[in-house]
């Protein structure tokens, strides 16, 4: 057997993401470089090791089982490494160091600007984004894989600590030349003599209409169904059906006239986003730090925005 040679860290952080990801293209986007640089570090990796790490299935790019081995010890030696810095930041009494948030998908249209805001006030942290849909996080939660966790429906089968701080507004959303366009208070029941289209399974948008639906003795045929919620709205304004979106994912598009709002029963729903994390987790300064403002100022930062948006 070839002697292994131990890998670097630059090979263990780009394996790591292909792992996540099972695509050496979405890692590459993840770690800002090419997907031949990205490919070159594997095949340097398996060198070192004198195992195959990945093969290929298809179109999925799977881990063998020594790759499964170098992906749990990357996860665990990167993991450890980002503790250590964290915590010697935090000797320092210093809001800086790591700060890896994950979020849903719609979460998307406003985390990143209430991260860049913090960044600002804080430019000694290292923030990391990663968005990803629910099934993805409750896996990343499981693996206590982050530092917080940002989602508009809290896990029910995973010990968190999950704190609101912030509104998520969800409404019903048609063509601006569809029927119902301009008339009051549409019965829910009538939603569903159209044509719907609707996030994924396990969305949890999706949940809290279902939810609503079910208490109204309603229920809702699927039209399409997408995980991607730009395609729900291109589909949408193609005249495709209608659909149930946040009102953060949807402003730009009302305000241009791409979209209307229908006044439907039951609607706007008013739920709350979370931010969590693993319940018994140490929160570094900066996890801490982004959480408090989370909750103390993140409303009226979004507002700001928006105001600025409607009167540049």
């Amino acid at each position: 057997m070839a002697k292994v040679v131990a890998p670097t860290f630059q090979q263990m952080r780009l394996f790591e993401a292909v792992a996540r990801h099972g695509s050496i293209t979405r890692a590459a986007e993840e770690v800002n470089l090419t997907q031949p640089s990205v490919s070159m570090q594997v095949r340097a990796l398996e060198e070192k090791l004198g195992q195959p790490l990945t093969e290929q299935i298809g179109k999925r790019l799977r881990l063998t089982p020594a790759g499964e081995v170098a992906a749990t010890a990357s996860r665990d030696i990167l993991a450890r490494l980002a503790e250590m810095t964290s915590a010697l930041e935090d000797l320092s009494g210093a809001v800086a160091g790591p700060l890896n948030v994950a979020v849903v998908t719609t979460a998307k249209y406003f985390l990143p600007k209430l991260l860049g805001n913090f960044k600002s006030r804080y430019p000694r942290v290292q923030p990391r984004l990663i968005i990803a849909n629910r099934e993805t996080m409750l896996a990343r939660i499981a693996d206590n894989a982050d530092d917080l966790y940002i989602m508009g429906r809290p896990p029910e089968r995973e010990a968190v600590d999950a704190e609101p701080f912030l509104e998520n507004v969800i409404v019903v959303v048609a063509p601006p030349d569809h029927r119902l366009v301009g008339r009051r208070h549409v019965p829910l029941g009538r939603i569903a003599e159209e044509d719907v289209l609707r996030r994924e399974e396990g969305s949890g948008t999706r949940l809290a209409v279902d939810d609503l639906c079910r208490a109204a003795g309603v229920k809702l045929v699927t039209h399409m169904e997408f995980d991607d919620l730009e395609a729900i709205k291109q589909g949408v304004i193609s005249g495709l059906g209608l659909a149930y979106l946040p009102l953060h994912a949807v402003r730009l598009e009302l305000a241009a006239g791409e979209l209307a709002m229908l006044d439907v029963e039951g609607f706007p729903l008013r739920r709350r986003w979370y931010a969590l994390h693993r319940h018994g987790r140490r929160l570094s300064n900066a996890a801490q730090g982004f959480l408090d403002y989370l909750q103390t100022e993140s409303q009226a930062a979004l507002n700001a925005g928006a105001d600025a948006g409607e009167t540049g």
